[in-house]
Formats: C-alpha cells, sequence, structure tokens
C-alpha cells in the first residue's frame, strides 16, 4: 500500500488582483495552508509578466508577523542564476527553476542551497524524467507543471499524469526524499487521484478550488485538505 504523505497545500498568489493582495495575503496567512507559491516571470521564458520581487517581500513581513508560513518562488525566467541571491534576500524558503532555463541548471541549484535555501526543479509537461534525473539527489522539491507555464486556471493535461508515477517511483526506486506538487488544472477529482494513486502530495492552489469560491479560504483549505 502506497504511504501517504502530509499534504503540501500552496496558494497560487499569481490569482489575487494586485490592490487588494495584501488584505487577502493576511486571510491566507490565517488558514491552515503551508506554502505560498508565487511566480516570477520575465515575459521572455514565458509570454507573460508574472510578480516582482516586491511582492515576495511583503508575503514575507506578513507571514512573520503570523503564522510564519514558507514562500516558494517559481522562477519562469532565462537565466535565473542572476536573481537568485536577489530572491532569497527577499524571503523565498523555497527556489524552482526550469532546467531549460539555464546552460548549466545544476549550478544553479547549487547557488541556491548556498543561499541556506531549499532547492526545486520544474519539468514541463515536454520535459522528460531524462534531463533531470542526475540533479534530482541535490533537489528538494520537484514540481511538474501539468499545464503550459505562464498563465492561471488553465485546464489540466491527462497524459502529464504519468509522469508523477515516473518520479514518485524514481524517487522510492532511489531512496530520494524529494517532495512531489502538481501545478495546474488542481480540481477536486486530480488532487484526490494524484494523492491517492500517484504519491503527489502538494499541489499549487488556483481558480479551480481555492480562488473566487463561495466559502473563505479557511475552509476552502479545509476542504481541499479531505480530498
Amino acid at each position: 500500500m502506497m504511504e501517504m504523505r502530509p499534504k503540501l497545500l500552496c496558494p497560487s498568489i499569481l490569482n489575487l488582483a494586485i490592490d487588494n493582495i495584501r488584505e487577502e495575503v493576511e486571510k491566507l496567512d490565517a488558514t491552515d495552508m503551508d506554502i505560498y507559491h508565487v511566480d516570477l516571470m520575465d515575459g521572455t521564458f514565458v509570454p507573460n509578466f508574472g510578480m516582482s520581487v516586491r511582492e515576495l517581500e511583503m508575503i514575507r513581513r506578513v507571514t512573520d508577523r503570523g503564522a510564519r508560513k514558507l514562500i516558494d518562488c517559481h522562477m519562469m525566467v532565462m537565466n535565473p542564476h542572476n536573481y537568485i541571491e536577489k530572491v532569497a534576500q527577499a524571503g523565498a524558503d523555497i527556489i524552482y527553476i526550469h532546467p531549460e532555463s539555464e546552460l548549466i541548471p545544476s549550478a544553479t541549484l547549487e547557488l541556491i542551497q548556498m543561499q541556506g535555501k531549499k532547492t526545486g526543479l520544474i519539468l514541463n509537461p515536454c520535459t522528460a524524467l531524462e534531463r533531470v534525473k542526475d540533479m534530482l539527489p541535490i533537489t528538494d522539491y520537484v514540481m511538474i507543471m501539468a499545464v503550459n507555464p505562464g498563465f492561471a486556471g488553465r485546464e489540466f493535461m491527462p497524459y502529464t499524469r504519468q509522469k508523477f508515477i515516473e518520479l514518485n517511483s524514481y524517487r522510492e526506486e532511489h531512496g530520494l526524499d524529494y517532495h512531489l506538487l502538481l501545478d495546474g488544472g488542481a480540481t477536486k477529482e486530480i488532487i484526490s487521484d494524484l494523492y491517492h494513486n500517484c504519491g503527489v502530495e502538494g499541489f499549487v492552489l488556483g481558480k479551480q478550488e481555492l480562488f473566487f469560491q463561495e466559502e473563505d479560504y479557511a475552509a476552502c483549505i479545509d476542504r481541499i485538505r479531505a480530498y
């Protein structure tokens, strides 16, 4: 029987309207969520612009005064090594990079470690396990995109399910302990299937189950924990 790891629930801050983002972060901070998910985009690696280091710093201040949650930074930028120190100083606990964004991604993972932060790898729908497996021993969090990156609210691509199974099996077979997470299309049905059947413990939460719901954030988080 598959060992069930505790769920990691990661609200995606990109879903919040910029005009009242602090107030909404304070509401999230009072819930049983686990990790703030902050998307940084440069308009080059993906065809969109995301949040900035200023929002990351604001979230750090809010949660440091409150629940002291973790913050991850999903770097959808070219050559993220240029920004690792700045993102680390702004308060990110986990820094994710895409292997396609760097000439030598393993060196950037080592740079993240040197800043005293947890390392993260993001696999796009078209990124094969073979491309990243040699870096997995120095990776703390592996996040699989089940949508093409760059925009919020897209639907889960069913063919990516096999990738979660492969990454979970590889983790078990090689005695590794990285966390395995989903980013994109996290509906009730997808969360339940990946958690119970594929060994996935972490979920980036968006409009499907957390934001713009009739319930408040706390009730939504409690509901998602039960999936």
